[in-house]
This record gives structure tokens, sequence and C-alpha cells, in this order.
């Protein structure tokens, strides 16, 4: 079970390594088929917002990937969890004010990663 929450852990990080690289160097490009219910008009006016927003998203892929690199296994819970939470309250707050497939694409690998950490801590 431990096993499946550090992939889990790694899909978390990989996710928010692209949406750091979608945010902060293809707003103007990429991101406008991404996000095609944003309208096209303000992808170019709100570059810099969404380069921070990346940055964001960048260092939460960096904490869950030190949670994985640091030998002891009561810290290294203790870490990915707090990173894992940051994600999923993210990603609800994100369902709740911009988009419901923002819970399916972040809250929701966040908080398995959250219960098979747990799981595999108390089983």
């Amino acid at each position: 079970m431990l096993l499946i929450a550090k992939f889990i852990i790694v899909l978390v990080a990989i996710l928010h390594i692209y949406f750091l690289w979608l945010e902060m160097f293809a707003w103007t490009t990429k991101a406008k088929k991404v996000f095609r219910k944003f309208p096209e008009d303000l992808f170019e006016p709100t570059k810099t917002l969404a380069a921070n927003q990346g940055l964001y998203n960048g260092f939460l892929a960096a904490g869950l990937i030190w949670s994985l690199l640091i030998q002891n296994q009561e810290w290294q819970m203790y870490v990915a969890l707090f990173f894992l939470s940051c994600v999923a309250i993210a990603g609800i707050y994100g369902a709740i004010t911009a988009s419901k497939k923002i819970f399916t694409v972040q809250a929701l690998p966040a908080l398995i990663g959250i219960m098979l950490l747990l799981l595999s801590h108390f089983l």
C-alpha cells in the first residue's frame, strides 16, 4: 500500500509540474486549448497572474518530491501529508470557485494519496 501511495505522490507531483509549465511558460499558447472556457482575450493580460499561480504549483511539486527523498519514514509521511493536504485544499477550493473538473484532476488524486498513506501507516 505504501508503494501505491508513493506512486500517487509522484503522479500528483508530475501533474503540478505540468501545471507549472502550462501557467508559467505556455499560458498564451497551449493553455488556450486546455482552458477553453476562459475568454481568449484575457490570456495575455493575465499572463503574470498565471505565472505566479504556476510558481505555487511548482512549490507543491517540489514539496511532494522532497517528501519522497526524506530518509526518516515518519517524517516522510508527515511532509507528504502536508503537501498532499495543500493540494487537496487548493483543488477543493478551485472546484467550488472555478470549475468542478478541478476536483477530479487535482483534489481527488491528493485525497487518494492521503488515504493510502494513512492506511499504510495504521495497518
